[in-house]
């Protein structure tokens, strides 16, 4: 239990963190220009730290209750393969939607599905070191 809460804690605080780099840098300033005319002026600090922070949980306890079905027999195989899956459902369904709705840049779209990958690895890696067996 105590392993679960600390990778949960751990993978929100790091799921905050990455957004913050992976949105708010200059690249991503350039290539996210498409929704400015829609987006918050300002944003709420404490909604979104719940909001990574309940992530976190999320993530820590499907990987869990995934833990055994995942494929490879290393935890590290078991990471990439979970890594994967939440990518898929949460990044990849979600560029193709933009793409099939909206008039997106490809560059926009690329660069949310790469460091969207990126950022499940990193995600999947702690949780699998934290909760390994």
């Amino acid at each position: 239990m105590i392993r679960y809460v600390l990778a949960s804690i751990v993978s929100g605080v790091l799921f905050g963190i990455m957004d913050g780099i992976i949105h708010g840098n200059a690249l991503a300033k350039r290539l996210y220009a498409i929704y400015e005319p829609i987006s918050k002026k300002s944003i709420s600090i404490v909604a979104g730290i719940i909001i990574d922070l309940a992530y976190g949980f999320i993530i820590a306890g499907v990987f869990l209750l995934l833990y055994k079905s995942l494929p490879g027999t290393s935890w590290f195989l078991k990471a990439l393969s979970f890594s994967l899956l939440i990518w898929f459902f949460r990044v990849v369904m979600y560029v193709a939607t933009q793409w099939m709705m909206f008039t997106i840049p490809y560059q926009a779209l690329l660069y949310t599905l790469g460091t969207g990958l990126l950022e499940m690895i990193i995600l999947g890696l702690v949780c699998s070191v934290i909760l390994k067996r």
